[in-house]
């Protein structure tokens, strides 16, 4: 049994245990009466009756401490938390040693409602009793720990300036848990309506959201709920939550979706490891798409609903692992939101100091690749009440979340506002394109690949859109990468994108023309790299090497010229050289992973077949370029 529902029976306990006293503080034969009766209510869990017949019993003994204490704890399970506060300071007034739970009680019913001063003193009070047991110690102590950190919290608040989204996305329902694209041209969330939640979405037009609609017969049902979704960064793939479904493992259990023109596929069950017979749900997936954030009751966590993740192998969805003591507690830890940069995650959390409730938290992923210890995102943002289904956008400036505190139309409304710079992720952009034939201009289904340069691994691998050829893909700031868009019967496509010393606030659009395979074709490598005045592939070529080595390897047919070119800096002799010895390391390369040299030629053309302006920097590094050339197929 977890401390949390440890501590959960045990408070209320004494409610009931009251009811067996035979030894009051009262003689008074009417006030024990309907005292009597009002345990028979509880017993029954009668709680309206109860509270009218222990009102009948104070009234005719307003010292019968047992009934003001009864009272108290009925309050507090009925979540009335003022008039629980208001008969515990009663039992404290006529008997400060009646029942040291009181001062617990009381405390946690003061933190529910602000008055972190009032309960820092009542749970001190409590912890100077004998004998306590250790889990109601424990839950005092963390409670102290929520009372220290509001009171400085909110003497140091953050900026905090919640806008409500409008009629075009809140309506009188409840709207929540919000998620955008990386373009942020759709926002996907969830509405409830006579008791049933289903998706809608809004896309943007010239800045403003138009007004939403209902996503797609596909997903929502009319007999089950949808919920807790996360969007892929190009708007292609829908994780989300659906319970009590026919197909399903558990009570509540993972789906996924994938887009097809514009609507959805039918979503499939995630089935085991990452489903089982418990409960799983609030899914949030990483911009590679290969590691997925979850919420769970398995076996195996610290108590309560642990966030866990889940990693894309060969072999599907692999075997689940908590996140860890650094973001896990006893208590519960819920809607997770991997940002985009991969290392920044946002949830909600009781267990960690707040100011009450669930609030928001945010941890970064340390150099050791282990999540540091979560930071409270502060006051105002978090309150004494819960918070909770916080996301970003990709610049990691605007955050979205909903609410019914605020105003607004209604139930609980969707907000944005803008997330305090301390509290923001990695800057991060992103690459949108699309690809098409050369010749006819259709569009293409092309596969997509970046890579990360300096680790030579892939950080995203999709297709484009069969219909339109689109694609997007997140990229975070101080890095380079390599984009490769390959498909059989085409010359693949190479680009870089470098953003080392740059803040990366614009995103990357390019339209991508594949060429067929046929002679005198060409392709740039622009991913192949040499020091200057060198001709030594630098390690960051070798991904692009093997893209290569791969289309020569599924072409065995081709026969292809290696050509080397440089700027018009230096003399023409040494120019002509080094474009040699350039074309030539590539061909070398490609003839140690098994491609027969006589499918080879290699050339340098020095200065002389420039393809932009040799009188800049920008010019001069494009002409600094390797290429390859069908001569026969």
């Amino acid at each position: 049994m977890s401390v949390k529902i440890f501590v959960v029976l045990l408070f209320f306990l004494p409610v009931f245990a009251s009811a067996q006293q035979r030894q009051y503080s009262t003689t008074d034969k009417e006030a024990i009466k309907y005292f009597a009766l009002a345990n028979q209510s509880l017993d029954e869990s009668l709680y309206d009756d109860a509270v009218k017949q222990l009102q009948e019993s104070i009234g005719a003994d307003d010292k019968f401490v047992e009934a003001h204490a009864v009272l108290a704890d009925v309050f507090r399970l009925m979540h009335q938390h003022k008039l629980a506060i208001v008969q515990y300071l009663k039992v404290i007034a006529l008997n400060p040693d009646f029942n040291r739970s009181v001062y617990l009680k009381i405390g946690d019913e003061e933190i529910n409602l602000a008055q972190y001063e009032n309960a820092q003193q009542h749970l001190e009070k409590y912890l100077t009793y004998p004998d306590i047991a250790p889990q109601n110690t424990f839950f005092a102590q963390k409670l102290i720990a929520d009372c220290k950190f509001s009171i400085n919290a909110i003497q140091h608040p953050v900026p905090f300036k919640p806008v409500n989204m409008g009629p075009e996305i809140n309506t009188a329902d409840d709207e929540y848990l919000p998620t955008a694209t990386a373009d942020e041209s759709m926002l996907i969330f969830t509405r409830k309506i006579n008791n049933n939640e289903d998706f809608y979405k809004s896309v943007k037009v010239d800045g403003k959201w138009q007004t939403a609609t209902y996503l797609s017969d596909q997903i929502n049902t009319p007999e089950y709920n949808e919920g807790a979704q996360s969007i892929s960064q190009d708007g292609k793939y829908l994780f989300f939550t659906g319970c009590n479904r026919p197909d399903g493992l558990g009570r509540c259990d993972i789906y996924i979706a994938q887009k097809k023109g514009d609507d959805w596929g039918k979503p499939f069950d995630l089935a085991p490891p990452v489903n089982t017979p418990g409960w799983e749900s609030q899914p949030s997936i990483s911009a590679d798409g290969r590691t997925l954030y979850f919420v769970s009751n398995r076996k195996g966590g610290y108590g309560g609903y642990d966030i866990w993740k889940s990693t894309l192998t060969d072999k599907g969805w692999g075997e689940p692992e908590n996140l860890g003591p650094n973001i896990n507690t006893s208590f519960d830890e819920q809607s997770p939101f991997i940002h985009p940069d991969d290392s920044t995650l946002y949830f909600c959390s009781n267990g960690w100091p707040g100011l009450g409730g669930k609030d928001l938290f945010m941890s970064r992923l340390g150099k050791d690749g282990k999540w540091q210890k979560p930071v409270n995102l502060g006051y105002p943002i978090n309150t004494n009440g819960d918070e909770n289904g916080l996301t970003l956008t990709a610049n990691g400036k605007d955050a979205f979340f909903s609410s019914n505190n605020l105003g607004g139309y209604g139930g609980y409304d969707i907000y944005t506002f803008e997330l305090p710079e301390n509290l923001r992720p990695h800057v991060v952009t992103y690459v949108k394109g699309k690809v098409a034939d050369a010749k006819t201009l259709e569009p293409l289904e092309a596969a997509v690949e970046i890579i990360d340069l300096q680790k030579n691994i892939p950080v995203y691998q999709d297709y484009s859109d069969i219909n339109r050829g689109d694609f997007l893909a997140t990229l975070t700031a101080g890095k380079n990468y390599g984009l490769n868009i390959s498909k059989n019967g085409y010359l693949f496509y190479s680009q870089n994108f470098s953003l080392i010393g740059r803040e990366a606030n614009n995103p990357f659009n390019i339209s991508v023309l594949l060429q067929p395979i046929e002679i005198g074709n060409k392709v740039i490598l622009n991913n192949i790299f040499f020091d200057t005045n060198k001709f030594d592939l630098k390690p960051e070529s070798v991904a692009e090497l093997d893209k290569l080595v791969e289309f020569m390897t599924l072409n065995p047919a081709l026969y292809i010229e290696i050509s080397g070119h440089t700027d018009n800096v230096g003399s023409n002799q040494a120019n002509q050289i080094l474009s040699e010895n350039r074309a030539k390391s590539v061909y070398q390369y490609l003839i140690s992973n098994k491609i027969d040299a006589g499918r080879l030629v290699y050339k340098g053309y020095g200065e002389t077949q420039p393809i932009a302006p040799n009188d800049n920097e920008d010019g001069r590094k494009k002409n600094r370029r390797t290429e390859f050339k069908i001569i026969s197929k």
